[in-house]
């Protein structure tokens, strides 16, 4: 079967899809007004949201609204609203906020981006062209990819300890129902590289807390020695250490770009396959078909099909 057929019959067919930005909302406090982009499909009512967090990297706009199109439209095209914020971390926003409270990694405030989100959403539906009336505010998933991946867990229910106070930080936000997280931090016992002294709430994160659905997509070359000499498996610390219900989804001979999902042909990829990148889009959104939906068979479906023929993309576990 080939993978346009048999994603068509998973997810159903695609429709082309409507992007609008920025979306701006101002926020008391905030530097910056969060400015979104929101992608859409042209058709369809009682859409399901997504929050999608931005990584970092060397590039000027993929840290920002404008990056993860490889993802962002196969979701939209396949039924999700997808809201991708820029978060004050952003190399767009540099000369803006560099002697801002919490630069120049705005953790707890990347965080707290995605509630305004939320509380805005009748706001969100009005300001874009033909979304009106056609957003579930039930069923909010969020995914995040490398540091986003860190924001997404916080959102999903992992604790920190804020570094400069002393004072455990919960910041699970109710409405998200579940998770995707893509090359994200693992533990913070491990770290010896250079960033983990420059980012020292990664070395406090609990993911024993992260009770809500998540998927966690890792790649099995994704040596992150700027953190730590763990290894790969490092990635994969927030579906081992994490309670159920979880799953794994490992994919072979995937670096941390795991195949090209930050923006099309960008030079950070030093992984880029096609393949991979479709795999990701099409397993992550069946994961959140499924536990949006509960009864839907995507998720089953597309994990079978992924692991099917003599060269498989990757494996996945759950519990």
């Amino acid at each position: 079967m080939s993978t346009s057929t048999s994603t068509a019959d998973i997810l159903g067919s695609p429709v082309p899809v409507l992007s609008y930005s920025p979306v701006v909302l101002p926020v008391p406090g905030r530097p910056v007004d969060l400015e979104v982009r929101v992608t859409a499909p042209e058709t369809g009512t009682d859409l399901p949201v997504i929050l999608l967090s931005h990584g970092q990297g060397p590039s000027n706009n993929l840290s920002s609204l404008n990056g993860y199109a490889p993802l962002v439209n196969f979701w939209a095209a396949h039924g999700f609203v997808v809201i991708q914020p820029t978060h004050l971390t952003s190399r767009t926003l540099a000369h803006l906020v560099a002697d801002a409270p919490g630069a120049p990694f705005f953790w707890r405030s990347r965080s707290e981006d995605m509630p305004h989100i939320l509380d805005r959403l009748d706001v969100i539906d009005k300001a874009v062209p033909l979304l009106a009336g056609r957003i579930d505010h039930t069923k909010v998933a969020v995914a995040g990819h490398s540091f986003g991946g860190f924001t997404s867990s916080l959102l999903l229910g992992a604790r920190v300890t804020d570094p400069d106070t002393g004072e455990e930080v919960s910041l699970m936000e109710p409405r998200i129902k579940a998770g995707v997280l893509l090359a994200s931090p693992g533990r913070g016992e491990v770290l010896n590289g250079p960033m983990g002294s420059a980012l020292p709430v990664f070395g406090t994160i609990d993911f024993s807390t992260m009770t809500t659905p998540t998927l966690v997509v890792v790649g099995d070359e994704d040596d992150s020695r700027h953190f730590t000499d763990m290894g790969p498996d490092w990635h994969a610390d927030p579906y081992t250490l994490g309670p159920s219900p979880k799953s794994l989804l490992t994919l072979f001979g995937a670096g941390h770009a795991l195949g090209g999902i930050p923006g099309y042909d960008v030079a950070e990829t030093t992984d880029e396959n096609p393949d991979r990148v479709a795999a990701v889009a099409r397993l992550t959104a069946a994961y959140l078909r499924t536990e949006l939906y509960p009864g839907d068979s995507a998720w089953q479906t597309a994990r079978d099909e992924m692991t099917a023929g003599p060269n498989p993309l990757g494996q996945v576990e759950s519990k």
